[in-house]
C-alpha cells in the first residue's frame, strides 16, 4: 500500500512550507534546506523498486542544481540500496510501527485488545468523555501540544506545520471532550483505504478520564466507516517510547519493521560537518 508521504497531497503539503519539491520517476522529492546555502534531497516512504539508475541519474543532476549535499531515502520495502552506492544512516520516519486489521468487526476489534484498554475506552465514555472533529479547534490542540512536549521532553513541528497539515484532503483532528473543555487530541490521516494516527497530545491533570483510548477506538471507528482496512499506528520503539509503544500495543496489531533510512552523498567533507553537526546542535 502506497503511503500518504508519496502522495501529490504530502507534496504540496511541503510546498506549503516553503520548501522545493519534485517527483522524479514517480517517487517525491522534498528538499531540506542547510547553512552556508547548502541542503539535502530527502524521499520518505518511498518504494525501493522505483530506485532504479534512471532516478538516480535525475537525481545526480537536481543535486548539481541545488547544490546538495546527499538524497536521504527511507524505503517501504526492503532493497539492495548499497549498489547504488548508499549508505546506512538516521531515521526521519519511525522505523517500526503497528498495523492493526481493521476489518474485522468492532465486537473483534474490542475482543482482541488488552483487557484493560476495553475497560478504559468503557470508562472514559461512562464519565462523560465526548469526542469530536473540529479543525476549527485548532489552538486547543495546540495548547495541548504544548503542554505534551514540555511535560515528555521532545520538540514539536512548528505551530505553522500543524496548521498547515489540517489543509491536507483526508486530514482530520479529533478532540476529546470533558465538561467543555478539550482534554486530548489527535491529528490522523486517512488515505487509499488506510487511517494513520499522526500527532496526538493529552492534558495530564485528567489523565484518569482515559481520554486517549476512547479517542483512539473512536478514529478505528471513523477508520471503518471510511471503509479502510487497515489502522496504521505510527511508530512504535520499546526503548525510546515505552509508554506509548505499550498503549499502542494494547490495541493490538501486527508489528512491521521498515529497512531505515539510506544517504547517496554526493559532498563528502560536507556530509562529515553536517553529521558532526547534528551531534553538537
Amino acid at each position: 500500500m502506497d503511503s500518504f508521504l508519496q502522495s501529490s497531497s504530502w507534496l504540496e503539503f511541503q510546498k506549503s512550507l516553503g520548501r522545493k519539491v519534485w517527483q522524479i520517476n514517480g517517487i517525491n522529492v522534498i528538499e531540506h534546506n542547510l547553512p552556508f546555502g547548502k541542503s539535502y534531497l530527502y524521499s520518505p516512504r518511498c518504494e525501493g523498486k522505483f530506485l532504479l539508475e534512471g532516478f538516480i541519474k535525475k537525481i545526480k543532476e537536481l543535486v548539481r542544481q541545488e547544490n546538495s549535499i546527499f538524497l536521504k531515502v527511507e524505503t517501504q520495502d526492503a532493497v539492495d540500496l548499497k549498489k547504488f552506492g548508499f549508505r546506512k544512516s538516521h531515521n526521519i520516519q519511525p522505523k517500526k510501527t503497528l498495523i492493526l486489521d481493521i476489518t474485522k468487526s468492532e465486537q473483534e476489534l474490542l475482543n482482541q485488545m488488552h483487557h484493560k484498554t476495553r475497560y478504559n475506552i468503557g470508562l472514559a465514555e461512562k464519565k462523560g468523555v465526548r469526542i469530536k472533529r473540529d479543525k476549527n479547534l485548532f489552538e486547543d490542540f495546540w495548547k495541548l501540544m504544548e503542554e505534551t512536549t514540555r511535560r515528555d521532553g521532545f520538540k514539536p513541528h512548528p505551530k505553522e506545520y500543524y496548521k498547515k497539515m489540517l489543509g491536507i484532503p483526508g486530514v482530520e483532528l479529533f478532540m476529546a471532550e470533558y465538561q467543555n473543555k478539550i482534554i486530548a487530541a489527535n491529528i490522523a490521516v486517512f488515505y487509499d483505504r488506510q487511517a494513520i494516527y499522526l500527532h496526538g497530545a493529552s492534558d495530564y491533570e485528567h489523565r484518569n478520564l482515559m481520554a486517549p483510548h476512547l479517542l483512539q477506538w473512536e478514529q478505528i471507528k471513523e477508520a471503518k466507516k471510511r471503509e479502510c482496512i487497515e489502522y496504521d499506528f505510527w511508530g512504535i520503539d520499546e526503548k525510546k517510547w515505552p509508554g506509548v509503544t505499550r498503549f499502542k500495543k494494547s490495541f493490538s496489531g501486527r508489528e512491521i519493521s521498515y529497512p531505515g533510512a539510506y544517504d547517496l552523498i554526493f559532498q563528502p567533507i560536507w556530509y562529515k560537518i553536517y553529521k558532526i553537526a547534528r551531534k553538537i546542535l
